[in-house]
């Protein structure tokens, strides 16, 4: 437990003082510099999603270092200079999504056969540590084009996923609305077949993306009666964004990821050909909460932790560095531990992914924890900046409104009661 600033001993004598700082270093040493990614040119060691049968590796091939190197110059030198200024202006990134698409940052999960490569999460940790607003505007795509990737025919996927390699598109996943957000099953919007077309009438909510998007995934109501179960009341569609019928919501002003283009759309009679619908009728709901386990993994957050250190390590009160209080040094160590056990579950969920097991506890699980932990550890490198840190001039009061969004988009941290149903079902098998 993180002891208080007033229960920490009084220190009189030098043999004391240096004792204590001795701790902190050690505490640092130990804890923190193999997360502090912040001040390093040199990527740290993530984990290898080896092949399936071949255990859990933390060495990355030649391959995995060349892009996480790549997303973290392109994080350090291009994001991180101009992230305030997007938060201040809301304006979307379109120079820095064009440029991550030219250094192969986007699209990282798109089939190869379509044009794209696997290594998502290794990418999105670099980017977040830039700015997740920027990262969430870039990685967006993945969620969009996820249904598409996993249940989408042959024709499907290279009409939709092989445009997006072509040039810098993007795409949405339009399912939230306002009535039902982790309630998928209270969609209102509804699909009804009309010889070769289907007919959609409704409103969602909350769809990152939405104003920039080429194409969308659109979750709809194909069965009316209102008691029939999700699994088969659903069905899930590709729609061109240019369709006659959908008119664009104004953009949202949130708390933070301020540069994330997050609207509401309507659907006015938009009709939609056959031919695209995902795998079948009434096959929706699977393929929206199926996309989940596989866009989970990558939410973390590792930049506070970084900023707090060298601040802590900079800032000096009564004649010495802050990090050698053993309060603020304790404060870092939970800091530190809190971060590597959200990237460690990540890493075990994407790792799931890659061995082509089920992934929805592990993804789950990391999701709810790294979100928790995200909030956490920016509380905590504001509280480590003080007075400072309440301030925009510096980073960590962004980096804390950002982290906010981790609890909530993609399943609130309060509706994973799936983590107990996965658990409860493992015990009783």
């Amino acid at each position: 437990m993180v002891r208080s600033p007033r229960s920490v001993p009084s220190r009189s004598s030098g043999t004391a003082a240096a004792m204590s700082a001795l701790s902190a270093r050690r505490l640092l040493q130990t804890l923190v510099w193999p997360s502090l990614r912040f001040y390093s040119s040199k990527p740290a060691q993530n984990v290898h999603l080896s092949k399936h049968g071949n255990g859990f590796s933390f060495e990355l091939t030649d391959e995995q270092k060349e892009f996480q190197a790549t997303a973290w110059k392109f994080a350090l030198e291009e994001i991180i200079p101009v992230a305030a200024q997007y938060d201040r202006t809301g304006e979307y990134p379109v120079p820095l999504i064009k440029r991550a698409w030219e250094l192969g940052l986007m699209n990282s999960h798109i089939p190869e056969n379509c044009g794209g490569w696997a290594g998502a999460c290794l990418i999105t940790e670099e980017l977040a540590c830039g700015c997740t607003g920027v990262q969430t505007a870039i990685e967006a795509n993945s969620l969009g084009q996820m249904p598409v990737i996993i249940a989408g025919k042959e024709q499907q996927q290279k009409k939709y996923l092989g445009r997006m390699t072509e040039e810098p598109l993007m795409c949405a996943y339009c399912v939230t609305e306002a009535g039902a957000g982790s309630d998928v099953a209270g969609i209102g919007t509804r699909a009804e077949r009309k010889g070769d077309e289907y007919a959609i009438k409704g409103q969602k909510m909350w769809i990152t993306n939405d104003g920039k998007a080429n194409w969308y995934f659109l979750l709809a109501r194909t069965d009316p009666d209102p008691r029939a179960p999700a699994s088969r009341a659903f069905t899930g569609f590709i729609v061109e964004a240019d369709t006659p019928g959908i008119q664009i919501g104004r953009k949202e002003l949130n708390m933070g990821q301020r540069c994330s283009d997050t609207r509401g759309i309507i659907f006015e009679d938009v009709r939609i050909p056959k031919e695209n619908v995902l795998m079948a009728d009434s096959a929706g709901f699977k393929i929206a909460m199926g996309a989940f386990n596989k866009t989970r993994p990558p939410v973390a957050a590792r930049r506070a932790l970084g900023e707090a250190t060298r601040y802590a390590l900079e800032r000096k009160t009564f004649g010495k560095p802050i990090v050698e209080q053993q309060a603020v040094a304790f404060l870092l160590a939970e800091m530190a531990m809190k971060v590597e056990l959200a990237r460690l579950g990540y890493q075990r969920a994407a790792w799931e992914v890659d061995a082509r097991r089920r992934n929805t506890f592990h993804s789950s699980m990391a999701k709810a924890f790294a979100g928790d932990v995200a909030n956490q550890v920016t509380a905590d490198a504001v509280q480590i900046f003080g007075g400072n840190g309440f301030n925009t001039e510096y980073p960590v009061e962004k980096l804390m409104r950002d982290a906010k969004i981790y609890q909530i988009y993609e399943g609130t941290a309060q509706i994973q009661v799936i983590i107990a149903r996965e658990h409860l079902g493992r015990y009783k098998a």
